[in-house]
């Protein structure tokens, strides 16, 4: 069976990739196993030495890849080359990690306690569309510098850069087998992952439905994962904070990647006092917006991935709603303008549910505690941000949201070195930073006796 890849900009097929079966997935586990073995008993140091010469040869291609994220991705080219560069930093980051992967010596009575880190064996890393470059890289990078093998199924829509990378891998001397690439569809190659017996662990990131599924398929193998399943982020705005300033970030913190993006600030709860002077610096912000094709250097918002998430978004915000409209390119693609909706009862669908795409919502509260209850008035506890000169606010409110990932007068949520991940529903575990390793490892611990 073949799946076509889509040019989101275009609709026009631009290749067709196999899938994975069952039996294959299957064979590529065993495949792995070995890889793993001889991974695991090589030197620390020369699988950080691997791993950095991966990096190496991501940096050499960084365009190539880029260009390969838009085409089938449709992010904007400067959103894709610094999505290239992220799998760099991210695998020379890990790389470091390696042999800084330590044990402890726990003192006991009677004799010496150690413990080991040792690696999992073969992960699996369930990759989406949206981000499908980085986002392959946060687990599978962290994954081999633990000493393990990667499995990556990438999502349907885009499984060309991961193709591209595995082979980056074998270019950059990575033994054969240690990271092998399974696309194919998630309820066939999918489900042979999560329910294979000789694969450790799962790294899922997507929706929550399919999410749970997971986790509940993981349950009868007391199969580890890690989860990242969206989120419906807070743009908190005081009146004391720079309103501009605050303005003039707003737009991208919710068009980037067309809003489809876990940590896109959808619900920007603005102070009664400033509301209605926030909407009128927003409106031109929004509508100032360039949408077109990714590949142009001045674009700033491509088209969303496929004709099903474009009929989703548009039930959220169809024609007619209040609000502010930015504009799109009409005729082949699946495009849809910057839409910001005012008005809305915060009990509303589109202010509870992640829609997924460049539709934000802004809603008025009148003071710190009516704030905090409105960012939290969601399942989701994924990312958010605060605007205020008031440092004492900043901590309490940054205290008070349930989210785990929050940025004072920024729309910062991920960087390499720092951990990620949601509260709730928003998913379980976390991804990068300094911890990254560890969660892809077991701690054996070793009791020796001094007693004659």
């Amino acid at each position: 069976m073949h799946h076509e890849v889509l040019n989101p900009a275009t609709g026009e097929i631009i290749e067709t990739v196999q899938a994975t079966t069952a039996e294959e997935v299957d064979a590529a586990v065993a495949r792995a196993d070995r890889a793993q073995r001889g991974w695991a008993a090589a030197a620390p140091a020369d699988r950080a030495r691997l791993l950095r010469r991966f990096a190496a040869v991501v940096d050499e291609h960084i365009e190539e890849l880029a260009r390969l994220e838009v085409r089938e991705a449709g992010h904007t080219i400067g959103n894709a080359r610094w999505e290239a560069g992220n799998v760099r930093d991210l695998l020379d980051y890990a790389a470091g990690g390696v042999e800084r992967l330590n044990g402890r010596q726990i003192p006991v009575a009677g004799g010496l306690d150690i413990t080991f880190l040792e690696p999992l064996g073969v992960v699996g890393v369930i990759a989406p569309w949206n981000f499908p470059l980085p986002i392959a890289a946060w687990g599978a990078a962290p994954a081999l510098a633990a000493g393990n093998a990667v499995l990556l199924k990438p999502a349907e829509a885009t499984p060309l850069t991961a193709l591209r990378l595995a082979a980056l891998a074998l270019e950059a001397g990575l033994p054969e087998h240690l990271l092998q690439v399974l696309p194919g569809a998630g309820d066939i190659t999918g489900n042979a992952l999560v329910e294979h017996p000789g694969v450790a662990k799962i790294v899922f990131t997507g929706s929550g439905r399919v999410g749970k599924q997971i986790m509940a398929r993981c349950a009868d193998l007391v199969k580890r994962v890690t989860l990242e399943l969206g989120g419906k982020s807070p743009n908190i705005v005081f009146a004391d904070s720079d309103l501009e300033a605050a303005v003039a970030a707003a737009p991208m913190s919710f068009l980037d990647n067309s809003g489809q993006d876990c940590c896109a600030r959808t619900r920007i709860l603005v102070q009664r006092t400033v509301h209605e002077r926030f909407l009128e610096l927003l409106a031109p912000a929004v509508e100032s917006v360039v949408v077109g094709d990714p590949s142009d250097e001045k674009t700033r918002m491509g088209p969303l991935i496929s004709q099903r998430q474009l009929d989703r978004v548009r039930s959220y915000a169809p024609d007619g709603l209040p609000g502010i409209r930015g504009s799109a390119p009409e005729g082949p693609g699946f495009w849809f303008p910057p839409t910001v909706l005012t008005g809305l009862d915060p009990e509303a669908p589109a202010a509870r549910e992640e829609i997924f795409g460049p539709v934000a919502v802004v809603l008025p509260f009148d003071d710190e505690a009516d704030a905090v209850r409105l960012a939290n008035a969601t399942e989701y506890g994924l990312s958010g941000s605060i605007w205020t000169r008031d440092l004492g606010r900043a901590i309490r409110v940054s205290r008070a949201v349930r989210a785990g990932n929050l940025s004072v007068n920024s729309h910062s949520s991920v960087r390499h070195s720092t951990p990620f991940g949601g509260y709730r529903q928003s998913g379980l575990g976390r991804e990068l930073g300094p911890d990254a390793l560890t969660a892809f490892t077991e701690t054996k611990n070793v009791y020796f006796s001094t007693e004659a």
